[in-house]
């Protein structure tokens, strides 16, 4: 028994509080990202003249961009520290958000045009509408740039500081609700960002999207300034007393002190982290599933537009939206469920989450039904309701099939190595999402052109139909090879 069980002393629930900034930096973190989706379509694509190939081609480098910066993202949290290292991230990604608004101006100087409305004037197809495209996305690809340089930090972050303010047994739970921040910030994005611009392209503040990017950006800031006064680590926490960091350290009471300590000062190489095959788990689940997560992100919102004709900020898209989220809300429930599995039926750590991440894999399986019972002429003019629904029960599962792949790294690797290895798994993520994002943007604008069919579709319709099927496959797949690679609970422990 400790002094503080001795003492009767009650413990303090600072954690919660680190936890509810690492929600919030998650919320902005979506936020940022969300702003280009919802308004490509309706405020930028008609003055630069994008298609959905160009679109495509911005989200998909945005997406190899993050999976590299990934790689390194977390090895410089480990290095840096968790309290530099995120301020470092989100500073990083704030300022790329910001840069954003400048990307037309930088365009109108770039091919000698005076004006935004001067670039929408200009003749759809011509040479000089094709220049304004091609510059325009080398222009958005450099914020991006920064932006994913920036958020590829988040994650790292936020599980290295998880794994030290939680104990084992909660880490999936505390996971589940700062990932939240990602359906949060979604959720809140269709109810904000057009409507922003909106209001600023009828004050006329440019096209009003430049302003979005500003005001969306600079949250980051407010949080960096919350993060400089509130973290610090437990052990060294004024607002953590003893018997929370008993609380917290409780798995180091199956270990000698001295031996845990020699242990948790070795350091694990970047090269010798893919020596194990825990590793090429969590990479392999990270690539299957990670861009199904970015497609719904990148491509819900002009999927609405495609199929159901309904522009961004419209009431009726700004309502789909809020509702496929809020269904996703129900995945704070996710990080819960190995818990309850643990004790129930007294398994590992590992084995609860493996066992939930299964269950968790078979509701997207619904996505095959998304386009098919969307049919307007089969059920009526409403059924565009059904797929959103669907992709919204998809979400749901992802974001608690994410909590749990996301803790099983904390589950088997020393603290030294979460990081670096959290990053190695979102750089895969961050591959597969960019083959989906440029693959749909290829197949959509060929899908358009061609009028091509599939299943009982055509045009657009059937190259989402398509993505679907390939989103409601991805989980069962990656939890198989997942549990090829690593079926049994291997905690590795530094000699």
């Amino acid at each position: 028994m400790n002094a503080s069980q001795k003492t009767g002393e009650k413990k303090t629930n600072y954690r919660w509080t680190i936890c509810a900034m690492l929600f919030f930096a998650t919320t902005v973190n979506y936020l940022d990202r969300q702003v280009l989706s919802l308004t490509w379509k309706d405020f930028i694509a008609p003055e630069f003249h994008w298609t959905d190939n160009d679109y495509g081609t911005i989200t998909s480098v945005f997406s190899i961009i993050y999976a590299f910066s990934m790689l390194f993202a977390g090895r410089f949290i480990d290095w840096m520290g968790t309290k530099k290292g995120y301020l470092w991230a989100i500073g990083v990604w704030s300022v790329g958000a910001c840069l954003h608004a400048v990307c037309g101006y930088a365009t109108e100087l770039w091919v000698g045009v005076e004006s935004s409305d001067a670039l929408i004037a200009v003749q759809a197809g011509s040479t000089l509408a094709l220049t304004i495209a091609t510059v325009s996305v080398y222009f958005f690809i450099a914020a991006r740039f920064v932006l994913a340089l920036g958020e590829a930090g988040n994650f790292p972050a936020a599980i290295k500081v998880t794994a030290e303010y939680f104990p084992k047994k909660d880490r999936a739970y505390a996971t589940s609700i700062f990932n939240a921040g990602a359906t949060v910030g979604a959720l809140a994005a269709p109810l904000t960002i057009p409507l922003l611009a909106k209001y600023f392209k009828g004050i006329g503040v440019g096209n009003g999207w430049e302003m979005a990017f500003i005001v969306i950006g600079a949250l980051g800031f407010i949080w960096m300034a919350m993060w400089v006064f509130m973290y610090s680590e437990p052990s060294k926490s004024k607002h953590v007393n003893q018997a929370e960091l008993d609380y917290i350290e409780q798995d180091n009471e199956t270990v000698p002190q001295s031996s845990t300590t020699e242990k948790e000062e070795k350091k694990m190489s970047f090269m010798q982290c893919f020596t194990y095959k825990q590793t090429w788990a969590f990479a392999f689940g990270k690539f299957m599933t990670d861009g199904v997560w970015w497609f719904f992100l990148f491509w819900t919102p002009a999927y609405i537009s495609d199929v159901y004709g309904f522009s961004s900020d419209s009431g009726t898209a700004m309502s789909l939206i809020f509702v496929l989220y809020a269904i996703t809300m129900l995945s704070i429930y996710g990080g819960k469920l190995p818990t309850i599995i643990m004790n129930k039926t007294g398994m590992d750590p590992y084995a609860a989450r493996m066992r939930a991440m299964l269950i968790f894999a078979f509701f997207p399986l619904l996505a095959l039904f998304a386009q098919p019972l969307g049919n307007k002429e089969v059920f009526g003019e409403h059924a565009y309701w059904f797929p959103i629904i669907i992709i919204g029960i998809a979400g749901a599962a992802h974001q608690s099939w994410s909590a749990n792949i996301f803790s099983t790294v904390s589950d088997m690797f020393p603290k030294t190595a979460i990081a670096t290895v959290t990053g190695i798994g979102g750089m895969a993520g961050g591959v597969g999402a960019f083959l989906i994002n440029k693959g749909s943007g290829m197949l959509f604008t060929h899908a358009d052109a061609t009028q091509m069919t599939f299943m009982g579709f055509q045009g657009k319709p059937a190259g989402y139909f398509i993505i679907f099927c390939i989103c409601a496959l991805a989980y069962l797949t990656g939890w198989i090879v997942m549990k090829a690679l690593v079926p049994k609970y291997k905690p590795i422990i530094l000699d």
